[in-house]
């Protein structure tokens, strides 16, 4: 199989998927390396396909209904596994976490994280590693883009954050 038929045979399974798709299971499938499924996708994305690396692995982005709203939150790291229960057990979707660096400006972490198993996933990943989440760069104060049904679903979670003392306000 040449990188064209390759990046394809990607296509068509990020297509259908319905979970991130790890690059070394790629690699694996294709009997490449996962750096040359690393370099598949990118030319995939600069052909103007919209692949999202997660922390889980690639997803394509797809049409979604609802809306798409920022929340902005401040909380310890020990609070960051409420703080996603919180958001998903109301029916949110967490795309990713934004926060300002004083040196690269906006720094943003994709997540797609819609249900909580992928909560535990997320924080069990985190604690296994020896790196920071992006919030503790700024004082735990950051963002998150969430997708979610109606108005009424994301001002649920807003209010629901703010009673946990998790909402960002500036006072």
């Amino acid at each position: 199989m040449d990188g064209v038929e390759r990046r394809a045979a990607i296509l068509v399974e990020l297509e259908s998927a319905t979970k991130p798709i790890s690059a070394s299971r790629f690699a694996k499938e294709f009997k490449v390396s996962r750096q040359i499924v690393v370099g598949d996708v990118a030319l995939l994305r600069a052909a103007g396909y919209e692949i999202i690396a997660t922390a889980r692995g690639y997803l394509l982005e797809k049409e979604h209904q609802g809306i798409i709203r920022k929340i902005a939150c401040q909380h310890t790291p020990e609070q960051s596994k409420e703080e996603l229960l919180t958001i998903v057990s109301l029916g949110g979707e967490i795309i990713d976490v934004i926060v300002e660096h004083p040196i690269y400006g906006e720094l943003t972490g994709g997540l797609h994280i819609r249900m909580e198993k992928e909560v535990t996933e997320f924080i069990q990943s985190y604690e296994k590693s020896s790196a920071a989440l992006l919030s503790e760069l700024t004082g735990g104060i950051h963002l998150h883009t969430i997708r979610c049904e109606d108005e009424e679903s994301f001002n649920k979670i807003e209010s629901t954050l703010a009673q946990k003392g998790i909402l960002y306000r500036n006072e």
